[in-house]
């Protein structure tokens, strides 16, 4: 299989620019890049789910400019994906053969189960399966889960399977069942395209590395060339454009201390970190890594597992999003029109939403109370409406950014968690929101940024702290600022000079 001068471009943004790929039988091949460098974009393409703009994919010799879902199928593509997609009330044998069902008894179009399993049953032994066709997939773990996604793909002939993170939620001795898995996927001649950002599993189980870097082929590395440092630095290679505005007064006392905290997403892996007043603090990290489940967990959305969180230095519970509230501890998540904004509501009514107390009288809202409050948030924050009436599904993606921060800086926040707060606008509006938070840091606020955007962490921060795997796995002042050192930590790798306290 041969990819050539594949292109995908979005408004706004270059997904993939003339990417090249060659694929083997039985090789394999590590895909590694930087969050957004274009790999879910090439999945896709490969898949069927999006057509790309621009170049073609070869397959035996026949070139085509894309592919649908069931022509992806047909020749031979299948996926086994980070979120798997099983039904846990259905046995292994059900899962595999599902929508293509052996059926018997003519008419009556009942389902073989015998023959299903029957078929299934040399595939698990192929994979050295510990488990059988009629195992309830309830009863699997992650890994024996993956296994049989990855039966699933044999069982439609698969010549290319992709495994988007096989191995990010796993523990380490699932791991190397899985890696064994692949190895014996190479020794039939299938080959096999894995993506993580694991990088000593790269190196283990990857004939070649190939980089992506904003859309683009940066460069391959043959197994025997893969380290640490060579990739980090074929990820990285460009320039930062965002300037650091330093902050009007040093950083205050601690205004939230988290201790020891376990989140859902990583239950074995406790997290300490302290955000003082006046600062931004950035938390950096690979998709997966536990930044935003760590985020849900101190903001009450999501169960904590266990440590405990001090807001002024007293200690108090998380049991809902109220104990974070009642403190002035407030998150602007990452899905802001899922999440930060009711799309349906007007500007006012969303800024007034989370305190409506405060505009009532005798139990009834003031809607003059709340266009007057919003008024005066459409000024501060510069948002960009005729009126404070207007649907918020209407505005540009920085000003709805701007009236999710709105409604918390009415409520005279002391702790703001914001989560990818520039994810999805325009470069004017960035600007914008990086001034907003560092206004909030002088003022006293303790700003705790979660962003995927290196530019973004290392121009904005004052310190970032860096997540692997559910760890803080380094803390960096601003003399140890560089991408290098960021993404080195991200990776599971360590920095130069950096230190892992919080």
């Amino acid at each position: 299989m041969r990819l050539s001068d594949i292109r995908k471009v979005y408004p706004g943004v270059v997904a993939l620019a003339g990417f090249e790929l060659q694929v083997r039988p039985g090789e394999v091949i590590g895909i590694v890049g930087e969050n957004g460098a274009g790999k879910s974009t090439l999945m896709k393409v490969l898949g069927g789910v999006i057509t790309p703009d621009g170049g073609t994919i070869e397959v035996d010799g026949v070139a085509t400019q894309s592919f649908t879902v069931t022509e992806s199928i047909r020749a031979g593509i299948a996926f086994v994906h980070q979120e798997l997609n099983l039904f846990d009330n259905l046995d292994v044998a059900a899962n595999v053969f599902i929508g293509r069902e052996p059926r018997k008894y003519g008419l009556f179009n009942i389902v073989d189960t015998e023959r299903q399993r029957a078929a299934v049953a040399p595939i698990l032994r192929r994979l050295g399966a510990n488990f059988s066709p009629q195992e309830p997939v309830r009863n699997l773990s992650l890994a024996q889960q993956q296994i049989v996604e990855i039966a699933k793909a044999l069982s439609c002939d698969a010549r290319l399977i992709i495994l988007d993170e096989p191995t990010s939620s796993l523990p380490l001795h699932e791991t190397e069942k899985l890696l064994e898995v692949i190895r014996g996927l190479k020794a039939d001649g299938i080959a096999v395209i894995f993506i993580s950002h694991r990088l000593h599993e790269i190196e283990r189980a990857c004939d070649r590395v190939v980089v992506l870097r904003d859309g683009k082929f940066v460069g391959e590395l043959d197994r025997a060339e893969v380290t640490y440092q060579k990739l980090v630095r074929m990820m990285i290679g460009r320039e930062l454009k965002v300037v650091y505005t330093p902050p009007s007064a040093p950083r205050g006392e601690v205004a939230l201390s988290a201790r020891d905290i376990r989140t859902a997403a990583y239950p074995q892996q406790p997290v300490t970190l302290d955000l003082h007043r006046g600062e931004i603090l950035g938390l950096a990290g690979l998709v997966g890594s536990g930044r935003s489940e760590l985020a849900r967990a101190i903001f009450g959305i999501d169960p904590v597992f266990g440590g405990t969180v001090a807001f002024a230095g007293k200690e108090f519970p998380i049991k809902t999003t109220g104990d974070a509230t009642a403190r002035g501890i407030f998150l602007v998540p990452e899905d802001r029109k899922g999440a930060g904004i009711l799309l349906d509501m007007s500007i006012a009514q969303n800024i007034t939403l989370p305190d409506l107390w405060s505009y009532s009288r005798g139990g009834i809202v003031s809607a003059a109370a709340e266009s007057k409050r919003g008024e005066r948030s459409k000024a501060d924050l510069d948002i960009r409406a005729p009126s404070v009436k207007v649907r918020t599904g209407a505005l540009s993606g920085g000003n709805q950014q701007k009236v999710v921060l709105a409604k918390w800086l009415a409520m005279n926040p002391q702790v703001i968690i914001a989560d990818e707060p520039t994810r999805g606008i325009d470069v004017g509006a960035k600007f914008e929101i990086y001034r907003l938070m560092r206004g909030l840091a002088d003022a006293g606020v303790a700003v705790l940024m979660i962003s995927s955007d290196m530019e973004e962490v290392i121009g904005v921060s004052d310190r970032i702290a860096v997540m692997h795997e559910g760890r803080i796995s380094g803390m960096l002042t601003r003399d140890q600022f560089s991408e290098e050192n960021v993404l080195m930590l991200a990776v599971g790798g360590e920095g130069n000079k950096t230190g892992v306290s919080a």
